[in-house]
C-alpha cells in the first residue's frame, strides 16, 4: 500500500515538473519568435513589458484571459468549445513518452526519468498526433464560418497526408534499435546518433513535423491573407489562447522528439541529462522559427505533391536500402 502511494506521489511530482516546463517553455518560446522575427526583420519586437520585454508572456496571458469569449451564431457550442483543448491536451500528452535523461537511484529504488516507458511509445506520439487532427477540422466546421471550415478541411487533409511521410521515415529508426519504445531508441544511440546513420529519414521527419505543427512555409489551414486565420477565425479569448499554445507546446515536443529519435536524446558529457535534451531541443525550435522569417508559404497543389510524389517515395526508398544493408 505504501509503495503504491509513494509511486502515486512521484508520478504527480513528474506530471507538474513537465507541465510546468511546457507552460514555461511554450510561453517564453512565443517571445524567443517575437524578438528572432524582429531581429530579422530589422526592428525591436517586444520591449515595453519588462526589461527586453521579458513580462511581454505574461501580458499576453492577463490579455487573453480577460478578453471576452464569444460563440458564433449558429456554431456547434459543444464541439466549438472542445476543440482548443483537443489540440493542446493531445500536445501535451505526447510529452508523457520523452525519456528525461537516466534512471535515478534513491533510497534503493530505481526512479525512471520518463513518465510512462511505453513499449509503443512511437505509437503512442503518433496516436496523439492522429488525435489531433479533430481538433482543427472540429474548431473549423463547428464555427458557422465558410473560413473556418475551409481551414479545418484543409488542416485535417495536410496532417492526414503528412503523418503518412513522418510515420515512414521512422520504420528505419525502429529496425535500427529494434524497438518502438523511445528509451531503448535512446539507448540504442550510445555509441551513434541516428542523424549520422539516417540522414535522410532525419530531413523526411523534420520537414513533415513542420508540416504536422503548421508552420510557415506549411501554415495552409490558417493562411491570413485567404481564410482570415482559418480553422482558428471565430475564437477569441483564451479558447483563441488554446489553439496557441496548444501549437508553441507542440514545437517544444517535437524538437523533444527530434532530439530522442536522431540526436541521441539526454545522451551528452559533463552537463545533467535534462540540461542536454534542452540543449537539443532548442536548434531545433529556433529553426522553425527562422524557417517562419524566411520562406514564403507554399500554394496547396505545391504542399501535397512534396508530401505524396517526394517525401513518401523517399521514404519508402530509405525502408528498403536500409533492410537490404541490414541483411548484407
Amino acid at each position: 500500500m505504501l509503495s503504491w502511494i509513494a509511486g502515486f506521489i512521484l508520478l504527480m511530482i513528474k506530471l507538474v515538473a513537465v507541465l510546468l516546463f511546457l507552460l514555461m517553455g511554450a510561453a517564453y518560446l512565443v517571445w524567443v519568435e517575437r524578438k528572432f522575427l524582429a531581429r530579422l526583420q530589422i526592428r525591436y519586437g517586444p520591449n515595453r513589458a519588462g526589461k527586453y520585454g521579458l513580462l511581454q508572456p505574461i501580458a499576453d496571458v492577463v490579455k487573453m484571459l480577460t478578453k471576452e469569449d464569444t460563440v458564433p451564431q449558429g456554431a456547434d457550442r459543444v464541439f466549438f468549445m472542445l476543440a482548443p483543448a483537443v489540440v493542446a491536451g493531445t500536445a501535451f500528452l505526447m510529452f508523457a513518452v520523452v525519456p528525461l535523461g537516466r534512471d535515478l537511484a534513491l533510497w534503493g529504488a530505481t526512479i525512471p526519468m520518463v513518465i510512462a516507458d511505453l513499449n509503443i511509445g512511437i505509437l503512442f506520439v503518433f496516436a496523439m498526433s492522429s488525435l489531433g487532427v479533430y481538433g482543427v477540422a472540429l474548431g473549423g466546421w463547428a464555427s458557422n464560418s465558410k473560413y473556418s471550415l475551409l481551414g479545418g478541411i484543409r488542416g485535417a487533409a495536410q496532417m492526414i497526408s503528412y503523418e503518412l511521410s513522418l510515420g515512414l521515415s521512422l520504420v528505419p529508426i525502429v529496425m535500427l534499435s529494434h524497438s518502438f519504445s523511445l528509451v531503448d531508441i535512446v539507448q540504442a544511440q550510445e555509441k551513434v546518433p541516428f542523424v549520422l546513420v539516417q540522414p535522410l529519414a532525419f530531413v523526411i521527419f523534420v520537414i513533415s513535423a513542420m508540416a504536422e505543427a503548421k508552420r510557415i512555409p506549411f501554415d495552409l489551414p490558417e493562411a491570413e491573407n485567404e481564410l482570415n486565420a482559418g480553422f482558428h477565425t471565430e475564437y477569441s479569448g483564451m479558447r483563441f489562447g488554446l489553439f496557441f499554445l496548444g501549437e508553441y507546446v507542440n514545437m517544444i515536443v517535437l524538437g523533444a522528439i527530434i532530439a530522442v529519435l536522431f540526436l541521441g536524446g539526454w545522451r551528452g558529457p559533463v552537463l545533467p541529462p535534462f540540461v542536454w535534451l534542452v540543449i537539443k531541443i532548442v536548434p531545433v525550435a529556433l529553426f522553425m522559427i527562422w524557417v517562419r522569417g524566411t520562406l514564403p508559404r507554399l500554394r496547396y497543389d505545391q504542399l501535397m505533391t512534396l508530401g505524396w510524389k517526394v517525401l513518401i517515395p523517399a521514404a519508402l526508398v530509405n525502408i528498403v536500402v536500409t533492410a537490404a544493408v541490414g541483411l548484407l
